[in-house]
């Protein structure tokens, strides 16, 4: 029976799905329905399977799937997953395209993101008004914070040890201002007693940050969307880990990675989706908090690929656009 695929979760769950649903539109059935349960527009993305996305409340779906099997894929259950022999990619394409009896881990299929022309524009703009406010010829996008962090009165904590800790975000940021113009992805505001000279913009949507990534010149991240973002535009980048397993969730044979695993000698392995085990994740949750060791080797990791500043004053055109606001601070 030909089957109807529904796909959940976070924005980085989504696009690690895609490769997999590309090559069954491709290869195995080019009408396989995929429904998005979250994050509509990750999938139209690419133009192989935007055609055969559905909204769960389109009008006659269950018309469209009611002669098909109904897979809901899910990686974090399959046991090649959680015992670290497939990554997010790999599970998904072993769920959607294997036939459940002959389990092979496959290679990587790679993740392509088609960006659209105005999220581009936006990207350009913000990126000529940071390197003219901040005075740097450079630009780096910096991810702090995974979709595990929250506000909590004055503090920003995360539990699940995905997330930088605030403290070494500021000396991180410090360090960078030195030479980069940094732009901070996140929507979680950081409270700091002297300026961080870092653009924040508001109001963007994932395919806008895609875009801002794609024509940065660096990315710097967690374990959370903006990684699988850098990596499916191919931009050089640092990501650190913490309480998840860069073999899961990152892409060490990605060349322009450079994976700091801050949480090698002490994680365990948090069972997401399958049970709640509250010891793991009290012992996972403070693997982020970084060595200055650490801090220096990730800032020598940026210099190694960006050099040093040489921006040389000019009037560089940034068009006015409604669709995102910003500020330096």
């Amino acid at each position: 029976m030909k089957k109807a695929f529904f796909i959940n979760g976070g924005a980085g769950r989504v696009l690690c799905a895609i490769p997999a649903l590309e090559y069954h539109i491709q290869n195995i059935d080019p009408t396989a329905p995929i429904i998005a349960e979250s994050w509509m527009d990750l999938f139209l993305t690419s133009k192989i399977i935007r055609n055969n996305v559905y909204h769960l409340n389109h009008n006659g779906l269950f018309d469209i799937l009611k002669d098909r099997e109904l897979v809901s894929p899910e990686p974090y259950r399959l046991n090649a997953y959680f015992n670290q022999k497939a990554n997010l990619i790999q599970a998904f394409d072993i769920l959607i395209n294997q036939d459940g009896n002959t389990l092979e881990i496959p290679k990587t299929k790679k993740l392509n993101v088609e960006l659209g022309k105005a999220d581009i524009v936006v990207a350009k703009n913000l990126l000529n008004e940071c390197k003219r406010h901040l005075q740097r010829d450079k630009v780096i996008v910096f991810q702090p914070f995974g979709s595990g962090a929250k506000v909590d009165g004055s503090y920003i904590v995360d539990t699940s040890g995905r997330s930088f800790e605030v403290d070494d975000i500021k000396k991180i940021i410090k360090e960078l201002n030195k030479n980069y113009g940094i732009i901070l992805m996140s929507d979680i505001k950081i409270h700091s007693n002297e300026p961080l000279n870092v653009m924040t913009p508001e109001g963007l949507n994932l395919l806008q940050w895609a875009a801002l990534i794609s024509e940065a010149d660096y990315f710097l991240g967690c374990d959370s969307v903006g990684q699988h973002m850098a990596n499916a535009v191919d931009k050089p980048s640092t990501v650190v880990i913490g309480a998840t397993y860069p073999e899961n969730i990152t892409y060490p044979e990605n060349k322009k990675f450079n994976i700091i695993d801050n949480g090698k000698e002490d994680r365990v392995y948090s069972p997401i989706r399958i049970a709640f085990d509250l010891v793991a994740d009290r012992n996972n949750e403070n693997l982020m908090q970084l060595s200055d060791e650490t801090i220096s080797s990730l800032i020598k990791s940026v210099e190694s690929k960006l050099g040093k500043n040489n921006f040389k004053q000019f009037e560089m055109p940034v068009a006015p656009t409604q669709q995102a606001s910003s500020c330096c601070k």
